[in-house]
């Protein structure tokens, strides 16, 4: 792999160029802003290097599509997808959010980690293979959505109507960080989520808090709900929310002692003095990866703006996210929280599903989990931290496990890169690395025998 090593080092200037140009190009799909000039870009960046491309539509953002085939028996695929979070709070950025500037080996901007970095880091792999030893080992497939963003509201339903472009025989997955110390990470799946809306009607209009002598406030009684929901000790009340988590192996607990987490640079990096309940290291580590949650996003109720102003809210909303671990099911979560509910006496609270995610997870002595690993020595010098699944969330079984693809999360982040907040960066020679490795994992992974 030197002589593609070393090609990835003579055009680095040229593959950081492509990755500013691509983050230079606003993509926040939850404005609608710069969505069809995005995939018209990553459309041309595939054909330049060589593949076919074409977006195809769907009921919301089109998916690109690339294919680098060459009739080869193994089929390697990447997701990504396109579409960045909005830039708010955009004074907070020490530089222009989509400036793509280059600062102390750093590039900042909105999206370089999540995802356009590695996006452009796989493409550029590619077309460095391609140029050195004149074509790929196997076939590969690109699937960039552009709603990942905003929950990829429409990826089943191209999944489903175009099966034959998505089948492959494994999947790099769109994201990936270095830890605190600098060693890669290696996911191997992604939790679930069922994410909803609770709202508490009251009266028809707000009025004078005086009024609350005799008036229900809907705030107290959406707070008296959720004090239902969950207790103190982190665990959660919901009659059947446990029943399908499945049980830990010997080997899931080996791996979680073996994996690097480094709580001291975790809590200085948050401000924090401990962890919730104080657990610190297996306990930690365990209610990480493999255990629920139960979590308020964000509450809304009355007058919170500068100053005073005495009212009896009319209404109060929640919004809550459970992140869900095998085997358990979004939907069957949304009703059993529903019956809680409406057990609890608080059928009067409507409750509204958002996302329904389905936790996936890809065993870990799988041909491209081993790829992964072997070439990740080969890149960085060190092992992998190995990560059975991601504390995080995405459509990972809707694209792969569904339809038997394994699935694994390696990429060009760090622990600093500030995903979603301002600032958002990553070290341009992890961008450099990150190319090399998936070069490396498009050779290693030809050759693996199937597991």
């Amino acid at each position: 792999m030197q002589d593609v090593f070393d090609y990835i080092e003579r055009h680095r200037d040229e593959y950081i160029r492509w990755l500013q140009a691509l983050c230079r190009q606003p993509s926040v799909a939850a404005q609608n802003r710069g969505m069809v000039e995005t995939a018209k870009m990553v459309e041309g960046l595939i054909r330049e290097i060589g593949g076919h491309a074409k977006r195809i539509d769907t009921s919301g953002y089109p998916v690109v599509y690339g294919e680098f085939a060459n009739g080869k028996k193994k089929t390697l695929s990447f997701y990504n997808h396109y579409d960045v979070q909005p830039e708010d709070p955009v004074e907070l950025w020490d530089s222009p959010p989509f400036a793509a500037e280059i600062r102390d080996g750093r590039i900042y901007a909105r999206g370089v980690a999540d995802n356009k970095g590695n996006l452009t880091a796989r493409l550029a792999a590619v077309h460095a293979y391609t140029a050195v030893r004149g074509g790929l080992p196997l076939n590969v497939k690109f699937v960039i959505e552009g709603e990942e963003e905003i929950g990829s509201l429409h990826l089943r339903e191209f999944v489903d109507a175009h099966r034959e472009l998505v089948q492959a025989d494994g999947c790099i997955w769109e994201f990936g960080y270095k830890n605190a110390d600098g060693s890669l990470q290696a996911s191997f799946g992604v939790k679930g989520m069922c994410y909803v809306e609770l709202v508490c009607r009251g009266a028809n209009t707000e009025m004078h808090s005086s009024h609350a002598a005799v008036i229900e406030n809907p705030a107290w009684r959406l707070i008296w709900a959720l004090n239902t929901l969950k207790t103190p000790d982190e665990r959660i009340h919901i009659e059947g929310f446990y029943d399908k988590v499945a049980a830990l192996s010997e080997a899931d607990i080996e791996v979680l002692r073996q994996m690097a987490y480094d709580e001291e640079s975790t809590l200085e990096k948050f401000g924090l003095d401990s962890f919730v309940l104080g657990l610190s290291g297996l306990p930690l580590k365990e209610k990480l990866i493999y255990q629920l949650t139960c979590t308020v996003c964000g509450f809304q109720s009355g007058y919170t703006g500068q100053g005073k102003k005495t009212v009896l809210p009319s209404e109060a909303r929640v919004k809550l996210d459970f992140r869900l671990v095998p085997d358990q099911d979004p939907f069957e979560i949304f009703r059993l929280l529903r019956r809680h509910l409406d057990e609890h006496g608080f059928a009067d609270i409507e409750a509204i599903p958002y996302t329904m995610t389905y936790p996936a997870r890809t065993p870990l002595d799988n041909a491209l989990a081993r790829s992964v690993v072997r070439t990740a020595k080969q890149v960085y010098g060190t092992e992998p931290t190995l990560k059975p699944m991601s504390p995080a969330t995405g459509p990972m079984y809707i694209l792969c496990q569904r339809i038997g693809i394994p699935a694994v999360s390696v990429g060009v982040g760090h622990f600093a890169s500030n995903n979603h907040a301002p600032n958002e960066n990553i070290i341009v020679d992890d961008y450099i690395q990150g190319i090399k490795h998936i070069a490396a994992i498009i050779e290693d992974f030809a050759i693996q025998e199937q597991s």
